[in-house]
């Protein structure tokens, strides 16, 4: 029997080793099929000695404490005690093994609008966080600001503008400067922080969430980052102003709350990302 779990799908990934696997998790790996995954990561469905199913991901080139950083968050969340999060079992440099949980499809939009109020109203101590972390493979400086716009336009969208090489920085100073395009002042909220559909999904009758970039922010954006892709159901909307409500023009910041990940797809994927962060940033 091989060491490796090695997944068919690309050439280039790095296989997570059985015996890591299997001395951090204290019992043997009896298989592990290859799932599909992500856009950045490789899947498995493990099969352990001690009758456990588990998920574990991989990448082939991690960044330096890229799945701890996601391990910690998933934690993060978890204490809220508001959406169902996966347990984290155990991370390595290049993979992280998570508790194997049945996913369907989009989860009820009525229980993921409750679930996000109630984790928002969470909260977070500061907007920014104790460490940082990742956004896909993207690093996420989570350097504590006083306020929101500052934060927004230094720690989100200027690194990310300068490492696409937009050229916005004249930009992103005006926006910076109006305080008024951000929206009321609130409390920093407990955010997913890559919070599109791909990361969204039901088991039973419950929402999941999963692959977190986290941080305490502007609650707005993981509502833009859900819409960006795929909308928000009015029903999601309804249900989450039911337990936390909105701030008035909402719906008109969306677009603001979109720049960040446009930035990160011009930073991954190049093509027409980078164009739409300038047009978007010519309104301010």
């Amino acid at each position: 029997m091989s060491d490796e779990l090695t997944p068919p799908r690309r050439a280039y990934s790095r296989h997570v080793n059985r015996r890591e696997l299997a001395d951090a998790l204290e019992t043997g790996v009896v298989s592990a099929d290859p799932i599909g995954g992500g856009d950045i990561n490789d899947a498995f469905r493990v099969r352990l000695a001690d009758g456990r199913t588990i998920f574990v991901k991989s990448h082939a080139n991690a960044p330096p404490g890229m799945f701890a950083a996601e391990a910690r968050g998933l934690d993060w969340l978890r204490e809220a005690n508001a959406i169902r999060i996966p347990s984290v079992l155990a991370t390595g440099e290049s993979w992280l093994a998570l508790e194997w949980l049945d996913l369907a499809g989009r989860p009820d939009p009525a229980a993921l609008g409750r679930a996000l109020a109630t984790l928002h109203r969470a909260g977070a101590p500061s907007f920014g966080f104790d460490a940082p972390n990742y956004l896909a493979t993207l690093p996420q400086d989570n350097t504590v600001e006083r306020d929101w716009p500052t934060f927004y336009v230094e720690r989100r969208l200027r690194p990310l503008c300068t490492r696409a090489g937009l050229g916005v920085d004249r930009q992103l100073d005006s926006l910076r400067a109006q305080r008024d395009a951000f929206g009321p002042a609130e409390p920093p909220a407990r955010l997913h922080g890559d919070l599109w559909w791909g990361n969204v999904a039901s088991c039973g009758s419950d929402p999941v969430i999963i692959d977190p970039a986290v941080y305490g922010g502007h609650r707005e954006i993981d509502l833009a980052m859900l819409a960006l892709f795929g909308g928000v159901p009015d029903r999601l909307v309804e249900a989450y102003e039911d337990v936390y409500p909105l701030a008035d023009g909402w719906r008109e910041r969306v677009l603001l709350y979109q720049l960040y990940p446009l930035a990160a797809h011009a930073c991954l994927f190049g093509g027409g990302y980078g164009a739409q962060v300038i047009r978007a940033l010519a309104r301010y």
